[in-house]
């Protein structure tokens, strides 16, 4: 095909209405499949997103998250030219980063939502700022160690740093606040674990950051502090 064929089918496209345009991709989609998936399952992509439309909200909560890494990858650590060495497994971590100094390890996070709007901060804690949401920093998947542990909180140190996805907010896929994981507030009867939800700014200030790479440099800093030290 030439350049003057394709630009000509492209114009009558243009000249076609909305009923006509879903034509003929109806035809396309019949010849050309838009994802592996689709040859894998042998399915259609749009059965599969009618699927996700009809499946329970704890079920769009896990896909959502798993949205959120690949934005993540593809939208901040892209753009920054960054790459992951992420090893394959159950990692308490997402991503892993290389960098002069160590590998940093990332943790991805979905902002929270509850009956489809985002969590506010205020509701949960009173001493927080109207503006301020919310995330849940605990592993989806549950279970006991030997010893009757709960597996399901992480531990300090597990990962360097907290990336959460705004979306629910701003929806915006690109936007994300970054702190440092030593910093976030820990339980108050086991200190050494990070206390489940955590208080999420809507700007960046002394404790998040919406830059990735200076989350990078608060982690080589070494600082010790606590997110929003206020009264909770």
């Amino acid at each position: 095909m030439t350049n003057d064929e394709l630009l000509e089918i492209l114009r009558r496209l243009e000249s076609l209405d909305e009923n006509g345009r879903r034509e003929v991709l109806k035809q396309l989609r019949k010849k050309i499949r838009i994802h592996a998936l689709e040859e894998k399952w042998n399915i259609p992509a749009e059965v599969i997103l009618e699927a996700i439309a009809r499946s329970q909200d704890i079920t769009q909560r896990g896909i959502r998250g798993v949205i959120a890494e690949l934005c993540f990858m593809l939208y901040v650590l892209e753009g920054d030219g960054l790459e992951s060495e992420s090893p394959e497994g159950d990692h308490p971590y997402d991503f892993l980063i290389p960098d002069s100094s160590g590998a940093i390890k990332v943790q991805v996070k979905l902002q929270r939502q509850e009956k489809g709007s985002p969590k506010s901060a205020h509701q949960w804690r009173k001493s927080l700022p109207e503006s301020w949401f919310v995330v849940e920093t605990q592993k989806t998947r549950t279970g006991k160690k030997a010893d009757g542990t709960d597996t399901r909180p992480y531990r300090f140190g597990e990962f360097d740093i907290l990336a959460v996805s705004m979306h629910p907010s701003t929806n915006d896929w690109k936007k994300f606040m970054f702190t440092v994981g030593s910093w976030l507030l820990p339980r108050t009867k086991e200190p050494e674990l990070i206390s489940v939800f955590q208080p999420v700014p809507n700007e960046p200030n002394d404790d998040w950051t919406d830059n990735f790479c200076t989350a990078i440099d608060w982690l080589r800093e070494g600082k010790t502090r606590t997110i929003y030290p206020g009264t909770l």
